[in-house]
């Protein structure tokens, strides 16, 4: 399986602009700019690289612990992951220096330490996780049966 997506750049680093588009047109000409990355902390006027990362890697991990809570015999009622990525700056640019999962998960009968188990085997082998296994990936969770 491969997906892909187009980045268009126009102009220089600081003043440019680009757009971001895909297939199925989940992305169709989104702005990203210097701005959208750096400036615009309420996200609203665009997109920047760390927010799609943010939300490849919750949705990933959100997906791999439901596989997981099912072959446990149990039925996720709910998942909700929000991914931080923070960009910092460093020698010579910028660089994320760590990524935290906060999981808010209920699910029916299944108890708490078998739900944190479960949480961290998915941070673990979630497919984004492993891609991301450079950067320090922190987990809270919260549980409710």
């Amino acid at each position: 399986m491969k997906r892909r997506v187009t980045a268009v750049w126009n102009g220089t680093g600081l003043e440019g602009k680009g757009t971001l588009s895909s297939a199925n047109n989940f992305f169709n000409q989104t702005p990203y700019s210097f701005k959208t990355r750096f400036e615009n902390e309420d996200g609203k006027a665009g997109t920047n690289p760390e927010e799609l990362i943010a939300a490849a890697h919750a949705g990933c991990f959100n997906m791999q612990l439901s596989f997981m809570i099912v072959a446990a015999g149990f039925t996720a009622d709910e998942l909700s992951t929000e991914a931080t990525v923070s960009l910092d700056p460093v020698e010579g640019g910028f660089a994320i220096s760590n990524i935290t999962l906060d999981l808010h998960g209920k699910v029916s009968g299944m108890d708490e330490a078998k739900f944190i188990e479960l949480a961290n085997a998915a941070k673990a082998g979630c497919p984004v996780s492993k891609a991301l296994s450079a950067t320090p990936i922190t987990l809270n969770v919260s549980f409710s049966a």
